[in-house]
């Protein structure tokens, strides 16, 4: 499933009911004495958290929200009903922000709610204005405006394995292949626009589109895509064989060196996350080539697994390892 990790929405605070001027119906009084209720409280509006990282494609379509009006006083005293509250649902991750106050939320744990935009208080009926020199006031209060904002919404992935790497690695075709994803792949060196997900054994693995050089200082795809790694549990990094094309191996081991470069650079904790190496498209080298990569790479304290896309037996042990490893 391709991912939509940033929204905008409007969202407006209901209006608050009317105070209206009333007075007692008695037989043969005909002012009775002011009885006009109070009006409601618009609704407010909330963002609640949820565990479903594709929710914010259900914004798509519609981007305006408003919370329901409270209703205006009545007769007899009586006090409009509140208006509704209204719910909108982000993926657990989303980080709110108020573009007309700069306000930031933070949605961090499942069932997590935080109020975004107050409703209005409703006005005041004629029966709160008596008093002993003003026993049949004529005066009532209109209910005050909900707030409203422009918000925009962000998703910083709480994924379980993020897969990193250059691009054409072979981080897409693997995510089809050891979960149910679909993610685009192709014959030629590209960069996957937005960030896709799979599900292996309740583990939600992302595909972190492909990093480049200088990436964590805003070029190519920049820091919008490395936010996603920052919250993932534990990296899987992606070398091809493709990249052993100079002698002893420099092309993986500089493609290797790279990537951790703008990890490093970009901190907020990446650096220190757990880590394995997966070398890919073991096909287009020769055995003695792969077993000596793999002593190399094991040599920097990680956990290092080869595989290719054209042996399901290695898709299936390597998806068995991931399993084994995730639940530890």
């Amino acid at each position: 499933m391709a991912l939509i990790d940033e929204i905008k929405i409007h969202a407006n605070a209901g209006k608050g009911g009317d105070g209206v001027i009333r007075w007692r119906q008695e037989k043969f009084i005909a002012k009775g004495g002011p009885a006009g209720g109070d009006g409601g409280n618009g609704g407010h509006v909330y963002a609640v958290a949820i565990r479903d990282v594709t929710k914010l494609a259900d914004y798509r379509s519609k981007h305006t929200f408003k919370a329901e009006p409270g209703e205006p006083g009545a007769g007899a005293k009586k006090h409009g009903a509140n208006g509704e509250d209204i719910y909108l649902e982000f993926p657990v991750g989303c980080i709110i922000t108020n573009l007309a106050t700069g306000d930031r939320y933070e949605l961090t744990k499942e069932g997590e709610t935080i109020r975004l935009l107050k409703g209005g208080r409703g006005g005041l009926g004629n029966e709160r204005f008596k008093s002993s020199i003003n026993v049949t006031p004529k005066k009532a209060t209109p209910g005050k405006d909900g707030e409203e904002a422009d918000f925009k919404i962000e998703l910083e992935l709480f994924a379980d394995l993020g897969l990193v790497g250059f691009p054409n690695a072979g981080k897409s075709s693997l995510l089809n292949m050891v979960t149910r994803a679909k993610a685009k792949v192709g014959e030629y060196a590209f960069t996957t626009i937005d960030p896709n997900l799979g599900e292996l054994y309740g583990f939600v693995i992302a595909d972190i589109p492909g990093l480049i050089e200088g990436a964590s200082e805003g070029k190519g795809l920049g820091t919008k895509f490395l936010r996603h790694i920052k919250r993932t549990r534990m990296l899987a990094h992606l070398i091809s064989f493709e990249n052993d094309t100079e002698a002893g191996g420099k092309g993986m081991k500089k493609a290797y060196a790279e990537i951790r470069k703008e990890i490093e650079t970009y901190g907020q904790g990446l650096p220190e996350k757990e880590e394995i190496i997966i070398l890919t498209k073991t096909d287009v080298v020769s055995p003695d080539i792969i077993a000596k990569r793999v002593k190399e790479f094991e040599k920097l304290g990680k956990q290092v697994f080869t595989v290719t896309l054209y042996d399901n037996n290695a898709i299936k042990v390597l998806s068995d390892a991931l399993v084994e490893i995730l639940r530890k």
